[in-house]
C-alpha cells in the first residue's frame, strides 16, 4: 500500500507540470472537437430515434407506456437522452483512453525516466505494433465483457461495482503495457505483472472509479441531459486528465517495480564476497609446508 501512495502522490505533483497540462489538452482538441460536432448535428435525431425505437418495440412499448404514466409523462422525456448519453459515455472513456495512451504514453514514460529513473536501462522490450495490437485486442474484449454484463447494471449494487472492474482492468491493461514498452523486456514485463497483480488492479479499479466520476454530472438529474451537446466536451476533458493522471501512477509504479527487480537479480548473480575458497587437498609425493628448496629445518629451542 505505501507503494502504491508513494506513486500516487508523485503522479498528482506531475500532472502540475507545464507539460504535462498542454499535451493532456491535445485529446480534449481532437475527441472534445470530434464529439461535440457529432452532437451539434445528431443529438436531436439521436434522441427521437430513441424514442420511436421505445414506442414501436412491442416488446419496449408496454412496458415505456406503464413508467410513462407512472411517473406523469417525465419519462418519455427523459428516456430518449439517458439512452442515448448511456450509450455514449462509454465510447467517450474507451477513446480518452486509447488517446492518452497514443499521444501521451511515451512522453509520460520519458518524464518520468529522466527525473526519477535516469539510469534505468532501455531494453526496448516492446514495439509499436505490439502496443497498439495489445491495447486494440483488450479493448475489445472489454467491450464484449461490458456487452455481455450489460444486465447487471440495472441492479444498484452491481451498477457500481461492475463497471469500475471493468474500466480498472482494462486501464491496468494498456497502462502497464505502455509504462513497461521501452524499458523492459517481454520476460520482465511479464514477471512485474504476475508478482505485482493485485496492486496494479487497484490502481486501475481506483482510476475506473475516477473515469465513472464525469458521469455524475448527467446523473444528478435531467436538467443537464439538454445540455449535453455543451457538456460532451467537459466530459473529454476530464476522462482526459484522470487517464493521464492514470498513466502517471502507472509509470512510477511500475518503473519503481522494474528498477527493483532488476536490483533483485544484480544481487543473485554477483558472488558472495569475503568467502574464502577452499584448499584443495595434497597430492601424495607433493611438496608440503616445511618441504622444499626454500623450507627450513626446524630449530629446537634449549
Amino acid at each position: 500500500m505505501s507503494k502504491i501512495l508513494d506513486a500516487f502522490w508523485r503522479a498528482m505533483a506531475y500532472c502540475l507540470l507545464p507539460r504535462v497540462i498542454f499535451l493532456s489538452l491535445l485529446p480534449v482538441l481532437l475527441l472534445g472537437g470530434l464529439a461535440f460536432g457529432l452532437a451539434w448535428f445528431f443529438w436531436d435525431p439521436a434522441v427521437e430515434g430513441v424514442r420511436q425505437f421505445m414506442v414501436d418495440t412491442p416488446m419496449l412499448s408496454p412496458v415505456t407506456a406503464w413508467i410513462d404514466k407512472f411517473t406523469g409523462g417525465a419519462f418519455r422525456s427523459v428516456i430518449g437522452p439517458l439512452v442515448v448519453v448511456a450509450l455514449t459515455v462509454p465510447v467517450l472513456i474507451v477513446a480518452s483512453l486509447l488517446l492518452v495512451s497514443t499521444f501521451m504514453g511515451a512522453t509520460v514514460v520519458t518524464l518520468v525516466a529522466k527525473r526519477r529513473f535516469e539510469t534505468l536501462e532501455r531494453r526496448h522490450g516492446g514495439r509499436w505494433w505490439q502496443a497498439l495490437w495489445w491495447s486494440l485486442g483488450s479493448t475489445l474484449l472489454a467491450l464484449v465483457v461490458m456487452v455481455v454484463s450489460l444486465p447487471l447494471w440495472v441492479i444498484p449494487p452491481l451498477a457500481l461495482l461492475v463497471p469500475p472492474l471493468i474500466w480498472g482492468w482494462l486501464t491496468y491493461r494498456v497502462m502497464v503495457y505502455d509504462a513497461l514498452a521501452d524499458h523492459a523486456t517481454h520476460e520482465e514485463r511479464l514477471a512485474i505483472m504476475r508478482r505485482h497483480r493485485t496492486p496494479l488492479l487497484v490502481i486501475g479499479i481506483v482510476s475506473g472509479y475516477l473515469g465513472a466520476a464525469p458521469s455524475l454530472i448527467w446523473a444528478m438529474g435531467a436538467l443537464a441531459l439538454p445540455m449535453m451537446p455543451l457538456l460532451i466536451p467537459v466530459f473529454v476533458w476530464l476522462y482526459t486528465l484522470v487517464f493521464v493522471l492514470a498513466a502517471l501512477w502507472f509509470t512510477h509504479y511500475s518503473l519503481a517495480a522494474l528498477d527493483a527487480l532488476r536490483r533483485e537479480q544484480a544481487v543473485e548473480v554477483l558472488p558472495p564476497v569475503g568467502t574464502p575458497a577452499p584448499a584443495a587437498p595434497a597430492l601424495p609425493g607433493s611438496p608440503t609446508a616445511g618441504s622444499g628448496p626454500d623450507s627450513f629445518p626446524p630449530i629446537a629451542l634449549p
